[in-house]
C-alpha cells in the first residue's frame, strides 16, 4: 500500500496537537524537511517540544517555528545561529535542554531501538550531568541519559519509494536516519520518489517499516547558513 500523500499538510492531518514532541532531521539548513516544517507552522499548533540538532536560522528552517511563537521547549546541541532563539531563551520564554551532539544522536537512536536509557562519559562533571543518575563502570564515572521518543518525526530524504524506503544524499544524511526511527509516527519528504522495487536494497538507509507517510518535496533553493568560498587554484595562480 502506497504511503504517498498529496502534500505535507495532508500528511500531518490529524497528527498535530498542542504540547506534542516533534523530532526533526537536518543539520543547520542541510537536509531539513522544509515543506513539513512549513506545514507545522501553517497548522498553528503551539507549545511544541522540538528535538533537533539545532534550530535553523532566523526566518529559515526551524527558525520559522520560533518566529511564530509555536515552540515551548527545545532539546538541541547547538543554537548559536538563531538570534531570535537566543532572545527568547534569555527572556525566559523558551525552555532549552542542551545535549552534547553525540549524546543527542544516541538518545534518538536508543529511542528507535527500544532502549530506554544508556550511560556515557560525555558531560560527567558538567551542568549536563546535573540531576542525572551516575554509575561506575570499570573504574570510570558515567552519566545516565534517557532515550528520546517523539510523537511525530519529520525527515528529509533524497530518494524514496512509495513503500517508504529512504536514501539520503551526502551530508544531508546527518541526523535524519536516527530521527526517522525515533517517532511514533514518521513522515518523510523526498526529492525523488520511485515505485517499489526500483531502489537497490544495499543503498537503503532507512527501511520503510519506520516511515508511515511520504510526500514529494518541493523543488526549492537549498539555503546555506554560512557560505565560505576560496579562489579556484587555476584562478589564483593566473
Amino acid at each position: 500500500m502506497s504511503k504517498l500523500k498529496s502534500n505535507a499538510a495532508a500528511a500531518l492531518e490529524d497528527l498535530l496537537r498542542d504540547g506534542m514532541t516533534l523530532a526533526v532531521g537536518g543539520f543547520g539548513l542541510s537536509g531539513i524537511p522544509a515543506d513539513l516544517i512549513e506545514a507545522v507552522r501553517d497548522s498553528g499548533v503551539r507549545e511544541l517540544t522540538v528535538v533537533s540538532n539545532n534550530m535553523g536560522v532566523d526566518g529559515k528552517g526551524l527558525g520559522i517555528l520560533i518566529q511564530a511563537g509555536q515552540v515551548r521547549k527545545v532539546i538541541a546541541s547547538y543554537v548559536g545561529e538563531n538570534k531570535l532563539f537566543a532572545e527568547q531563551y534569555l527572556a525566559g520564554k523558551l525552555e532549552v535542554e542542551f545535549t552534547p551532539q553525540g549524546t543527542l544522536a544516541e538518545r534518538l537512536r536508543a529511542g528507535g531501538a527500544g532502549i530506554p536509557a544508556f550511560y556515557t562519559k560525555t558531560g560527567v562533571g558538567t551542568l549536563v550531568a546535573e540531576g542525572k543518575p551516575l554509575a561506575e563502570f570499570d573504574g570510570g564515572t558515567y552519566v545516565q541519559e534517557r532515550a528520546i521518543r517523539a510523537d511525530v518525526a519529520l525527515v528529509h530524504a533524497h530518494t524514496a519509494d512509495t513503500d517508504g524506503n529512504l536514501i539520503y544524499r551526502y551530508t544531508a544524511r546527518n541526523f535524519n536516519p536516527v530521527v526517522a526511527t525515533a517517532g511514533a509516527v514518521t513522515i518523510a519528504e523526498a526529492e525523488v520518489i520511485v515505485a517499489p522495487g526500483e531502489l537497490d536494497p544495499n543503498h537503503i538507509v532507512t527501511p520503510g517499516v519506520f516511515v508511515q507517510h511520504l510526500v514529494q518535496a518541493t523543488d526549492r533553493v537549498k539555503d546555506i547558513e554560512q557560505r565560505t568560498v576560496r579562489p579556484r587554484a587555476e584562478l589564483a595562480s593566473a
